[in-house]
């Protein structure tokens, strides 16, 4: 594996790549919240048919 020519550059990337991480994690975070809202609603919504 070959370095970088530019010490910059690889640090770059690496302050880059936690901020892409943190933003779909956060999305993750948000789909499952509401996919799990969703899921609460059709029970909630099934249980008082009977």
């Amino acid at each position: 594996m070959t370095e970088p020519t530019e010490p910059g550059t690889r640090r770059s990337m690496e302050e880059r790549f936690p901020r892409a991480l943190w933003i779909r994690l956060i999305i993750y975070i948000a789909v499952g919240h509401v996919f799990a809202a969703f899921i609460y609603l059709l029970f909630t919504l099934g249980g008082q048919s009977h």
